[in-house]
């Protein structure tokens, strides 16, 4: 039995897309990253993605160190004005799949709080939401 191995020379570069998530819904721009993250690089701006409803209020992202009362609790206002590329980091890991190949794409997902962002060599596309 014999296989064929793509080298990497023969391989399609990947392209970079840029999702701009300013005045989008956080879980929409989100599970549009995931599904593009399947296998491709991506910055997205997540600054200015809003969250609909009161879920600034309601919502919370919770860690626990394992210990007994280790749970930590952060309100997402102010995870979104603190830090909304982590919060945006949250929701599309939270929508691939929890495997190597969800993994695999965690590694290719690039979050940034503002516009700019230090990948224009690579040339990205704008990606509609």
């Amino acid at each position: 039995m014999s296989t064929t191995l793509a080298k990497p020379a023969e391989m399609a570069d990947r392209k970079w897309y840029v999702i701009d998530a300013a005045g989008k819904p956080l879980g929409r721009v989100a599970a549009k990253a995931a599904v593009i993250l399947r296998g491709k690089n991506k910055p997205i701006n997540c600054d200015e993605a809003v969250l609909t409803g009161k879920k600034l209020e309601k919502k919370f992202h919770r860690t626990h160190s394992g210990w007994i009362g280790g749970l930590k609790e952060t309100q997402y206002k102010t995870l979104m004005a603190e830090a909304s590329d982590k919060a945006m980091t949250y929701a599309v890991k939270g929508m691939v799949p929890s495997n190597t190949l969800g993994t695999k794409a965690m590694t290719r997902l690039h979050c940034y709080k503002a516009a700019d962002h230090a990948h224009a060599a690579q040339k990205p596309e704008a990606v509609e939401i």
